[in-house]
C-alpha cells in the first residue's frame, strides 16, 4: 500500500495528459491576462473592510506591517510557485506539483485542501458582495434586502453573484479573461483614488504609537471558557500567553489575519494550462501581480491609519467607509462601495475559476469521476464542473452563515504554499534535467524560508481554525482510499516513470508547450 499512496506522476505524464482528447484546454491567455487574475483576485474585500477591522482590533497602525510580514510570506512562496508552474505548466496549481514530486496521496490531500479553500473564499466573498449590493444602495438613497427569510435566511444576492459568474466562466477563458480586465481596471482606480484623497487628511501623529501596548482580548486575562482559548492563536495557546490584542503578537497575528487579502495570486497557477507561453508568461503574472497589490495594500493602510486614530474606528464594523465618514468626507463612501462591489465581483470569478480547474486536473488523473472533466469544443472549458462548482458555491453562499471560516481559508492556503515550497526543492534534486525558465534563487534557501514563514503565521491561526482544518484532512484521507486510489490512472498504470523512447517524446510536448524549451534545455 505504501508505494501505491507515494506514487509519483512524472512531469512528462502530466504534460502528455493535457492533449488528451476530451480533456484539452484552450491556449488562450498571455502574461496581462494572467497578472490582472492575480490582482483581481487579491484586491477585493481585504482591502475594503480587513485593513480597518484588523487595525481597530489587533494591530493598530503596525497592520501596514503585518501586511508586509504576510507579503513577505506570500512572496517567498511566489518564486516557489513561478518555477514550478512554468516547469509543469499544466493545470491544477500545487496539486499537480504535488503529485510530481511529493506522491499522490499528498497531492490528494492538497487538492482537497484546495478545493475547500477556494470554495469557502468564493462563498465568503459573494456574501460580502451581496452586503455591499445592499450599501450601494443606501448611500444613494434607495433600499435593497438581499436576505430573506423562508424558514431559514436565504441571501439571494450572494447566489445571484455566483450564478451569473458561472454563466461567464462557461463561455471560456478568454472571455471571462477581458470581463475580468475591466472590472478589475474599475476597482484600481477606485483604490488610486482612496490613497490619494486619504493623504490631504492625513496626520503623522495617528500613527503614533506604531505598535500599540498589548492589551487583554475580549474574555478577559484567563482565556474565558474553553471555547474562548480554543479561539486564541495556536502559538500564544502552546506558550501559555493570556489571548491579547496588539503589541507583537497583535503584529503578528495582523499577519496571519490580513494573509486573507493576499489569497489568490497561486489561483494564477491553475490558468497555467490555458496559457499561450507558460515558461515566461505564468512567472511574470504571478510576481507581477503580487508586486501591485503589495504596494497598494501599504499604501492604503499607511493612509487609513493616518487619517484615523485606530482607537476612533468602530472595532468589528470598521471598514474604509468608516474612516472617510469619521473626518466628514461622505463621498468617498460612495465611491467605496462601487470599487468593493467591483473587487468582490472578480475575486469570486477567480477564485471559481481556480476550484473548477483544481477539481479538473484531479478527475483526468481518475482520483475523482473522469466524467465530470469533459471539455466543452466550443468553449474549450469543463462546463460540467464549472456548472457543478457555481451550484455548491452559490448553496453554500446563500444558506450558510461562513464568515468564521475565514481564517479556514488562510490555513488551507499556507499548508498548500508550503508543499509547494518543499516541492521545489525535491524536483530540482530528482529531475535537475527539466528545462526550468525561470528558477528559484538562492536554492533552496528561498524555499526553506517559505515553509518557516508559512509555518509561523500558521501557528499564529486560532486553535479551532487548526481543529477544523485537521477534521476535513481526515475526511479527505477517508474518501482518497475508498474512492481516489481504487481509481486512479497512475495507480491502473502500474505507477510506472516513462522512460527511453517515450520519454524523448515528451519532452517533445513541452517544446511544443514552451516554444523556448530548446533553448534553455542547453544553457541548463
Amino acid at each position: 500500500m505504501g508505494r501505491g499512496v507515494w506514487r509519483t506522476k512524472t512531469v512528462e505524464q502530466s504534460i502528455q495528459d493535457t492533449d488528451e482528447p476530451g480533456h484539452k484546454l484552450k491556449r488562450s491567455l498571455g502574461a496581462w491576462d494572467l497578472t490582472v487574475f492575480g490582482v483581481a483576485v487579491v484586491i477585493g474585500a481585504g482591502i475594503f473592510t480587513l485593513t480597518a477591522r484588523v487595525a481597530a482590533t489587533t494591530a493598530g497602525p503596525s497592520v501596514s506591517l503585518g501586511f508586509v510580514i504576510a507579503a513577505i510570506a506570500c512572496g517567498l512562496a511566489a518564486v516557489c510557485y513561478a518555477e514550478f508552474a512554468s516547469t509543469v505548466p499544466v493545470a491544477g496549481s500545487a496539486y499537480t506539483f504535488s503529485y510530481a514530486t511529493l506522491g499522490e496521496l499528498i497531492a490528494w490531500i492538497i487538492g482537497w485542501d484546495l478545493v475547500l479553500e477556494l470554495a469557502l473564499g468564493a462563498s465568503v466573498v459573494a456574501k460580502g458582495w451581496s452586503l455591499y449590493l445592499s450599501d450601494l444602495f443606501a448611500e444613494f438613497g434607495g433600499s435593497l434586502t438581499t436576505t430573506v427569510d423562508i424558514g431559514f435566511d436565504l441571501d439571494w444576492g450572494a447566489m445571484l453573484i455566483v450564478l451569473v459568474i458561472t454563466g461567464l466562466l462557461t463561455t471560456g477563458a478568454k472571455v471571462s479573461a477581458r470581463a475580468n480586465a475591466i472590472i478589475t481596471a474599475i476597482k484600481v482606480a477606485v483604490v488610486l483614488l482612496v490613497i490619494v484623497v486619504g493623504f490631504f487628511y492625513f496626520k503623522a501623529d495617528n500613527l503614533s504609537p506604531f505598535i500599540p501596548p498589548a492589551v487583554p482580548a475580549d474574555g478577559g486575562a484567563d482565556g474565558g471558557t474553553a471555547a474562548g482559548t480554543l479561539e486564541q492563536p495556536l502559538l500564544q495557546l502552546i506558550t501559555g500567553g493570556a489571548p491579547s490584542s496588539f503589541g507583537v503578537f497583535g503584529v503578528l497575528s495582523a499577519a496571519s489575519l490580513v494573509f486573507f487579502a493576499f489569497i489568490g495570486f497561486d489561483v494564477v497557477a491553475t490558468a497555467a494550462e490555458e496559457t499561450r507561453n507558460p515558461g515566461k508568461d505564468v512567472p511574470r503574472g504571478i510576481l507581477g501581480s503580487l508586486v501591485i497589490v503589495t504596494v497598494l495594500y501599504v499604501l492604503v493602510t499607511v493612509v487609513l491609519t493616518g487619517m484615523v486614530s485606530y482607537t476612533e474606528l468602530p472595532g468589528d464594523d470598521a471598514t474604509l467607509s468608516s474612516a472617510f465618514s469619521l473626518v466628514g468626507n461622505g463621498w468617498a463612501a460612495k465611491v467605496i462601495a462601487i470599487g468593493a462591489l467591483a473587487g468582490l465581483t472578480t475575486v469570486v470569478l477567480v477564485l471559481m475559476l481556480g476550484q473548477s480547474r483544481i477539481i479538473f486536473a484531479m478527475s483526468r488523473d481518475g482520483l475523482l469521476p473522469r466524467g465530470i472533466g469533459s471539455v466543452s469544443p466550443r468553449s474549450g472549458v469543463p462546463v460540467r464542473i464549472t456548472v457543478g462548482v457555481g451550484v455548491v458555491v452559490a448553496i453554500i453562499a446563500g444558506v450558510s452563515d461562513i464568515g468564521v471560516l475565514e481564517e479556514m481559508v488562510n490555513v488551507g492556503t499556507l499548508f498548500a504554499f508550503v508543499l509547494v515550497s518543499i516541492g521545489v526543492i525535491v524536483l530540482r534534486r530528482t529531475r535537475p534535467d527539466l528545462p526550468r525558465s525561470f528558477k528559484v534563487p538562492l536554492m533552496p534557501v528561498i524555499p526553506i524560508l517559505a515553509v518557516i514563514a508559512c509555518l509561523w503565521l500558521m501557528i499564529n491561526l486560532t486553535a479551532i481554525t487548526w481543529i477544523r482544518f485537521l477534521i476535513w484532512m481526515a475526511i479527505g484521507v477517508i474518501v482518497y482510499f475508498l474512492y481516489g486510489r481504487r481509481h486512479s490512472r497512475l495507480g491502473k498504470q502500474g505507477g510506472s516513470v516513462l522512460a527511453g523512447q517515450e520519454l524523448d517524446a515528451n519532452l517533445a510536448a513541452q517544446r511544443d508547450l514552451d516554444p523556448g524549451f530548446g533553448d534553455r534545455r542547453e544553457r541548463d
